[in-house]
């Protein structure tokens, strides 16, 4: 019961930070502001998946935009040549992407370490090139045009209000499964790999079986993520799923933290909405990146939050400690007077 109670309340802030991000629309906010707010929410979705593998398997993958790719393009090609509309395409984008993650996975985890980044870095390269030379079927270099709205009470992708909120909600609904995954014999599991892979082994995990698991596992986080992409652009090509989009993903998922549910929702956030803050050109940007990854990895390894959960916690052991010291003094104090 105490072990329940206590997983809940790990999901209270997540579930706190997006209920006051759903009232941002009644603050008046521009549509620049508004646009930033959805492809960061699009991709929080896709940085829960990364976070089921690298926080919690320990697996860091440079291949994820092409994951959210496989689901961008599945939503454009089924509405175009199959007339599917935004909710059918979703789940199908997720079981597509979690197919292609389950066939990059099978050969690369093979490897490990820095080996299995080659590879699935090599696999979103690999993917731009089929794409761009699929000629017309995937519109080549030029890319594809998404026709069909989303048919929500009315709400088109262009709507951007509630568009916002149906991003928002798929937020919620990855921070809630995300967090299930964490809670579950299989979160506990992956961790088990994650922490020592070889006494996990020894025990009779399977090891191999389960990491392909959390890459599938991460794949459908990232096609849903790429059907809302597809959605609200309304325009994707080859280079939106590139390397550097999936350098972008792990950035963010490094800087807000991978093994706490508020680090995806921190990091999306941050990044997107940081360069715009500060006035920041795309060069001037791509520093700024990387500047915060050098300043996190040598100050907060695990992220953003968890050093600030950190920081929180030593000031108040600081100030028990201090309230303790004085305590004890008084009492000395006292006792000397006698």
């Amino acid at each position: 019961m105490n072990n329940s109670l206590s997983s809940f309340r790990s999901l209270v802030p997540a579930l706190v930070v997006l209920a006051l991000l759903a009232i941002m629309p009644a603050l008046g906010p521009s549509n620049r502001m508004l646009s930033l707010a959805i492809s960061a929410g699009i991709n929080i979705v896709a940085l829960y998946g990364l976070s089921v593998l690298f926080g919690q398997t320990g697996i860091l993958s440079m291949g994820h935009a092409a994951l959210v790719g496989v689901g961008a393009y599945a939503a454009a090609i089924l509405a175009r040549d199959s007339g599917i509309g935004f909710w059918l395409a979703l789940p199908l984008g997720g079981i597509l992407a979690a197919i292609a993650a389950a066939v990059i996975g099978i050969p690369s985890l093979r490897v490990s370490g820095h080996h299995f980044v080659i590879m699935t870095f090599a696999f979103g390269q690999l993917l731009t090139i089929v794409l761009t030379n699929s000629g017309d079927y995937t519109g080549a270099a030029t890319g594809l045009d998404l026709q069909l709205p989303v048919n929500f009470l009315g709400a088109r992708a262009d709507d951007l209000q509630p568009y916002y909120f149906i991003v928002l909600a798929f937020v919620t609904l990855s921070a809630v499964a995300s967090w299930a995954i964490i809670n579950s014999p299989y979160g506990r599991t992956l961790r088990a790999i994650r922490e020592n892979e070889k006494l996990a082994a020894s025990l009779g995990i399977n090891v191999g079986r389960h990491k392909i698991g959390a890459f599938v596992v991460s794949g459908v986080f990232a096609g849903v993520s790429g059907v809302l992409l597809a959605y609200f652009l309304r325009h994707i090509s080859p280079s939106q799923f590139a390397s550097f989009p999936s350098i972008y993903l792990a950035l963010m998922v490094m800087i807000g933290g991978a093994r706490l549910l508020l680090g995806p929702i921190a990091g999306g956030i941050l990044v997107s909405f940081l360069p715009e803050v500060l006035n920041l050109d795309p060069v001037e940007s791509r520093i700024l990146y990387g500047v915060c990854l050098i300043a996190v990895i040598l100050l907060l390894p695990n992220g953003l939050i968890a050093g600030l959960i950190d920081g929180w916690q030593r000031l108040l052991h600081g100030s028990v400690t201090k309230r303790e010291s004085q305590s004890a003094n008084s009492k000395h104090a006292s006792e000397a007077g006698r």
